[in-house]
C-alpha cells in the first residue's frame, strides 16, 4: 500500500518510540491517562492490536484470534481490551516496550505489502485496508497522548490529525447506527488545522449539520478523551448535539 495514511501511521509510531525510548522500569510503570493502566500496559495493549492488524492484512486474522488471549464471554470492545491485557500483562515492563516495537514494525510492513482497497477482517467486520490503517493511526495517537500525560508531556498536534478527523467524519453513520439512531441529514466538518489552515469534510455548504472548531479537539472528542461541552467545538443543524455525543474513531 503506497498511501499517505501508512506514512502517517509510521510517523506516529516513530514519535511514540522516541517518547518511550529513554524510560527505565520506573518510568514504564508510571500511571497513564488510561485509568488503572501503566505506560507498559498501554504499550502491551497497542502491541496486541498491532499484531492483530498485521495478521488481518496478512490473511491470518482468524488464526491470530484463535491463538490470542481467551476473552470468551466479554461483552464489548473496552472489556475485551481489559481482559486481553490482563491475560498478557508484561511481568517486566521493559518487555512491553520491546513487544510494542516489534508489533509496530510488523504492522507497517504488513500494510506496505497490502492493496489499500483490499477488504480485511477486523473487530466490527470487514473494512478496506486503508480504513484499518486509519483506525490504527487513531488508536496510536490516542494512546501516545495517554502515555505523554504520564510523562508530563504535551505533544504538538500535527497534520496527521487530518486522517483521524476524516475517519471520524466517515464513521458518523456507524456511530449513529450503534446508538440505534438515524441522522436527519448529511453532516459535515469545517475544522481548524494545527497549522491554522482549514480542513473540510463533507459538503459544508449544503449539509444539514455542520460541526466547526479545532481539529485537535474534534479528534480528542472522537477518541473519548474530551467532552465536547468542554471544547470550542460548535455545531449547527438538527444533528449537531447528537453528532458531538456519538462521534468516534473506534469500534
Amino acid at each position: 500500500m503506497d498511501d499517505e495514511v501508512v506514512a502517517a501511521l509510521d510517523a506516529e509510531q516513530g514519535a511514540l518510540a522516541r517518547m518511550v525510548a529513554p524510560l527505565d522500569r520506573s518510568g514504564m510503570l508510571a500511571g497513564s491517562r488510561c485509568e488503572g493502566w501503566t505506560v507498559a500496559d498501554v504499550l502491551v495493549h497497542l502491541a496486541q492490536t498491532n499484531e492483530f492488524a498485521a495478521a488481518s492484512v496478512g490473511g491470518r486474522f482468524s488464526e491470530a484470534v484463535e491463538a490470542g488471549p481467551d476473552v470468551t464471554g466479554v461483552g464489548n470492545v473496552d472489556e475485551w481490551a481489559a481482559a486481553a491485557l490482563e491475560a498478557e500483562r508484561a511481568q517486566d515492563p521493559l518487555d512491553a516496550r520491546s513487544r510494542w516495537e516489534a508489533g509496530a514494525a510488523a504492522q507497517i510492513a504488513a500494510f506496505e505489502q497490502c492493496d489499500a482497497a483490499a477488504r480485511v477482517p477486523w473487530v466490527v467486520g470487514e473494512m478496506a485496508a486503508r480504513t484499518l490503517a486509519s483506525t490504527r493511526l487513531s488508536e496510536t495517537w490516542i494512546h501516545s497522548c495517554d502515555i505523554a500525560a504520564a510523562l508530563g508531556i504535551t505533544p504538538e498536534p500535527t497534520g496527521r490529525l487530518w486522517h483521524i478527523a476524516r475517519l471520524a467524519h466517515r464513521t458518523i453513520p456507524y456511530a449513529f447506527m450503534l446508538a440505534e439512531a438515524e441522522p436527519a441529514g448529511d453532516v459535515a466538518f469545517r475544522l481548524e488545522a494545527p497549522d491554522g489552515s482549514r480542513w473540510s469534510f463533507g459538503d459544508v455548504t449544503n449539509a444539514a449539520t455542520v460541526i466547526t472548531g479545532p481539529a485537535l479537539q474534534l479528534c480528542e472528542v472522537a477518541g473519548q478523551r474530551a467532552d465536547a461541552g468542554d471544547t470550542d467545538l460548535r455545531g449547527e443543524g438538527p444533528d449537531a448535539a447528537r453528532t458531538l455525543e456519538l462521534v468516534r474513531t473506534f469500534a
